[in-house]
C-alpha cells in the first residue's frame, strides 16, 4: 500500500510540474510575449551599438586632436590664428538693428488655416 501512495505521489508530483513547464513555454510563445521579447533585445542591442559609437567617436577626436599637434610641431605653427567671430551672432545683431524686416512678414497665426 505504501508502494502504490509513493508512485501516486510522484506521479501526480510529474504531471504538475510538466504543466507547469508546458504553461510556461506556451506563454512565452504568444505574440505578446514574442513582442515584448524581441523589443527588449532590440533596445539591448541599440544600446551596445550607442555605446560604441560614443566611444569610437571620442577615440577618433582624441587621435585626432593627438594628430594636429604632432602637424603643428612639425609645421612650427605654435600660435593661435585668431578666428573671426561666429557669423551667427553677427546675424542676430543685424535683425535687431533693422527691426522693419521682422515686421514687414506676412505670416498668419492662425492655426486652423492650414486644415
Amino acid at each position: 500500500m505504501f508502494r502504490r501512495t509513493f508512485w501516486f505521489t510522484t506521479g501526480v508530483a510529474a504531471g504538475v510540474w510538466a504543466t507547469t513547464k508546458v504553461n510556461r513555454k506556451l506563454k512565452q510563445l504568444t505574440p505578446e510575449s514574442l513582442a515584448a521579447t524581441a523589443a527588449n533585445k532590440a533596445l539591448e542591442t541599440g544600446a551596445r551599438l550607442k555605446d560604441r559609437a560614443v566611444g569610437f567617436a571620442l577615440d577618433v577626436r582624441d587621435n585626432m586632436a593627438q594628430r594636429e599637434a604632432e602637424l603643428e610641431d612639425a609645421l612650427g605653427i605654435d600660435q593661435d590664428p585668431g578666428l573671426p567671430a561666429p557669423r551667427r551672432y553677427t546675424a542676430l545683431e543685424n535683425n535687431r538693428r533693422n527691426p522693419k524686416y521682422i515686421e514687414n512678414t506676412t505670416y498668419s497665426y492662425d492655426r486652423n488655416e492650414d486644415h
